[in-house]
C-alpha cells in the first residue's frame, strides 16, 4: 500500500501484484506522486500554484504546465457535456462565501463574515487553448476552481500509471475511487459508502471492478456565512449553494473524473429532481436526503452487496 496526503485528504493506493510482477512498490509510489503533482499545480488555495497564478489574470494568455492545461481542457469538456450544469467558474462565488482559504472544517462553529449575495447568471464559458511544447491557456475572463474534477482526474491519471503492472488495485482518495481487476476478497473491490449523518456504519457496501465511484457530500464542508448556513457545492446558475433537500450523492461510472462531475450535477438537481435526472442520464447513483432517506437509481442495485436496514 502507498499513502499520500494531498488535496486535503489522505489517499490510499492498494495493489495486488500479478504472477512474476516486479517493482510493485515503485509503481505505487509513481501513482502516489500524481496526487502531489496535481495538488501543487491545480490548487486554488496554494498561493504558489500555477492555477493561482493564472486565476490572478484570467483575461490573458498564460503558459501552463501540461497537467494544468489538460485539467482545464477536461473541465471545459465536462462543462460542455453537462450544458453548463458543471462550471468551474464558481470560484468567485466560493470566495464571496468566505471559502477563499482552507477552513477548519470539523471544528465547531466555522463562520465567515461574507453574506450570500445574489448574482446574474454566468454567460457561456469559452476558454482558449494553444498547443505545442509550451501549452498556453486563456481562461476566458473568470477564475476557476478545479477542486473536485482535479481530484477525479488525479485518480484517473494515477490509475493509468498502475494499469498493466498489477493484477488489481484500489485507489481511495477520500470518496473518489478507482477499482481495477479482482480484489483481495472476491471478483471486485468492496467499498463502503459513508453515512453523511456521521453514523459509524456505512450506508451500503458495493463491489466494484473496472469502474470508479465518487461522492459529493456536505457532511464536512459546511459553515456559516454572514449568519446563514452554506456549503461548498455551489450552483453555477445561481452562485448559491444548491442541492436542496440532499446531503450526499454517490455515483458509479467508468471514469473517476466523470463520476465526480456527475455526482455534483445530480446533487445540484436537488431532492425533487434527482431521481429523474439520474434516470435520464442513465447514471448509477445513490443519494441521501436531509431527513436521512436513502434513494437509488435502478442501475445502482447491481453493485450493492449490503445495505443498512
Amino acid at each position: 500500500m502507498a499513502t499520500v496526503r494531498a488535496m486535503a485528504t489522505t489517499i490510499r493506493i492498494t495493489g495486488l501484484p500479478g504472477p512474476g510482477s516486479r517493482g510493485h512498490g515503485s509503481v505505487l509510489a509513481s501513482a502516489a506522486q500524481v496526487f502531489r503533482t496535481v495538488d501543487a499545480t491545480c490548487s486554488r488555495f496554494d498561493p504558489d500554484s500555477d492555477l493561482t497564478r493564472i486565476n490572478a489574470s484570467p483575461d490573458r494568455w498564460h503558459e501552463v504546465p501540461d497537467v494544468l492545461g489538460r485539467a482545464i481542457e477536461e473541465a471545459h469538456r465536462a462543462y460542455q457535456h453537462t450544458r453548463g450544469r458543471f462550471d468551474p467558474r464558481v470560484h468567485r462565488d466560493l470566495v464571496r462565501l468566505g471559502y477563499d482559504r482552507t477552513l477548519p472544517f470539523g471544528s465547531a462553529g466555522v463562520e465567515t463574515p461574507a453574506p450570500m449575495v445574489p448574482r446574474h447568471p454566468l454567460g457561456p464559458w469559452r476558454p482558449r487553448f494553444r498547443g505545442g511544447s509550451r501549452p498556453q491557456v486563456h481562461l476566458g475572463g473568470a477564475p476557476i476552481d478545479l477542486g473536485g474534477i482535479g481530484k477525479g482526474l488525479a485518480v484517473r491519471w494515477a490509475a493509468e500509471r498502475l494499469g498493466g503492472h498489477l493484477e488489481g488495485f484500489l485507489i481511495d482518495a477520500g470518496g473518489d475511487c478507482a477499482c481495477r481487476g479482482p480484489g483481495p476478497d472476491g471478483p471486485g473491490w468492496r467499498v463502503g459508502i459513508e453515512d453523511p449523518g456521521g453514523g459509524a456504519d456505512p450506508l451500503a457496501v458495493v463491489e466494484l471492478r473496472d469502474v470508479a465511484c465518487a461522492t459529493s457530500s456536505v457532511r464536512v464542508r459546511h459553515w456559516q456565512a454572514g449568519g446563514r448556513p452554506v456549503h461548498h457545492l455551489v450552483g453555477p446558475r445561481t452562485g448559491a449553494p444548491g442541492g436542496r433537500g440532499l446531503t450526499a450523492v454517490t455515483v458509479v461510472a467508468d471514469d473517476p473524473a466523470d463520476a465526480e462531475v456527475l455526482s455534483k450535477v445530480l446533487f445540484l438537481a436537488g431532492r425533487e429532481r434527482i431521481d429523474g435526472a439520474a434516470r435520464h442520464r442513465r447514471v448509477s447513483a445513490q443519494w441521501v436526503t436531509t431527513d436521512g432517506t436513502v434513494g437509488e437509481s435502478p442501475r445502482f442495485d447491481r453493485f450493492v452487496l449490503w445495505r443498512r436496514s
